[in-house]
Formats: C-alpha cells, structure tokens, sequence
C-alpha cells in the first residue's frame, strides 16, 4: 500500500513537471512573440506574470520534500526526486530570462530591427523545442530523447556566434545605434543561456535514468 501511495506521488511529481515546461514554453512563445511584434503589452504582461512560474516550482518542491522525507525511496527513485529538484532550478531561471527578455524588447520597442532578429527567432525555436524534449525525456525515463537536447546546445551555440559575429559587422560598418544592437546582442544571450539551462536539464534527466552524474563545467 505504502508503494503504491508513493508511485501516486511519483506521477503527480510528473505531471506537475509537465505543467510547469507548459508554463514556460507559454512563457517562451509570448516572449518572442512580443520581440518580433514589438507587443510591449504583452511583454509588459510576461513581466507581470513571473511569479506564476515561481508558485509552481514551489509547489514541485512541496511534492519533492515530501516524498523525500515521508517515504524511503529505493535509489532510481531517489535519482528522480533529486533530478526533479534540479531541474526545476533550471526551468525556473529560463522562466527568468523571458522575463529579462521582454524588459529590452519594452526598452527597444521605438526602433526598427536589423537583420539579426531572424537569427535570434531560430534560437527561441531550437531553445525551446529542447526545453519540452528533455521535460518529455524526464516523463518517459527516456535517455536517447535527453542526449538529443544535449547535442542541440551546439546548434544554439552556433547560433549564438552568428548573431554576435553579424551585430558587431554591422555596427562597424552601417553606424547604426550601437545601444540597440548590444541590447539585441543581450536577446541573443539570454536566448543561448537558455540552451544551457535546457541542456542541464537533460543531464539531470540522463541522471536520474542511469546515475551518471552531469560533467563539471
């Protein structure tokens, strides 16, 4: 009986992972919406908004202590619980930088983006196709899935030295306003950090799978 409580928590520890990428992709899709429109009310909405994000990972952590503390988890589940509390760090802090995201697409809503901002749409898209695939591997214990987002961060990387690479070009050949490019060039960041914070998820999720802990940076 006590096993077949503690699988219940186990699935509802799942299903509120699930809920809480929902919340982020959600977050993610508004924010580059909001950057390629210039929709600084919806962006103003994103910033608004980012204490749903942060309920949610303390209802996870709720879920997590008490399956921590009031059951006696054999080692995989152990492995679960404490990827899912790392995971959601990571989640959390992507929810963060759609926040940050959105307070420059508010600060560059009065000028016209060059280029660059397609390059920049693609990393929202990659970042964020890697955010549900490793949620999705975490759900279904599913190690292939989770070393595919891995491998994509070098796809965000490449990215992210495309944009860096064209920006600095342009400032120095076109003079456009230097202040707006370094403000796309901080968009471009942010987006790559979420690749990070994605990738981490993934090893965490590579951990709780087989116990091969993520390598140190």
């Amino acid at each position: 009986m006590a096993r077949e409580n503690y699988d219940k928590q186990l699935t509802e520890l799942r299903n509120q992972m699930m809920l809480l990428c929902s919340m982020i992709e959600e977050v993610l899709q508004d924010t580059i919406h909001a950057l390629v429109q210039q929709d600084v009310e919806r962006a103003e909405k994103i910033v608004s908004g980012d204490g749903k994000v942060d309920e949610q990972v303390r209802s996870i952590l709720q879920i997590c202590y008490t399956l921590l503390l009031r059951q006696q988890p054999v080692a995989s589940d152990l492995r679960k619980v404490s990827a899912a509390m790392k995971m959601i760090t990571d989640m959390e802090r992507i929810g963060d930088h759609g926040t940050d995201i959105s307070e420059l697409t508010i600060l560059m809503s009065g000028y016209s983006y060059p280029e660059e901002i397609s390059i920049i749409e693609e990393m929202s898209k990659v970042t964020t196709e890697m955010l549900i695939d490793a949620v999705d591997a975490f759900a279904w214990e599913n190690a292939a899935k989770a070393q595919n987002v891995i491998d994509k961060d070098d796809k965000v990387d490449e990215l992210f030295l495309t944009a860096k690479e064209s920006i600095a070009k342009t400032i120095k050949e076109n003079g456009v306003d230097a202040m707006q490019e370094l403000d796309l060039l901080m968009v471009a960041k942010y987006f790559e950090r979420i690749g990070d914070h994605a990738t981490n998820i993934a090893e965490w999720v590579r951990f709780s799978i087989d116990g091969e802990l993520p390598a140190d940076d």
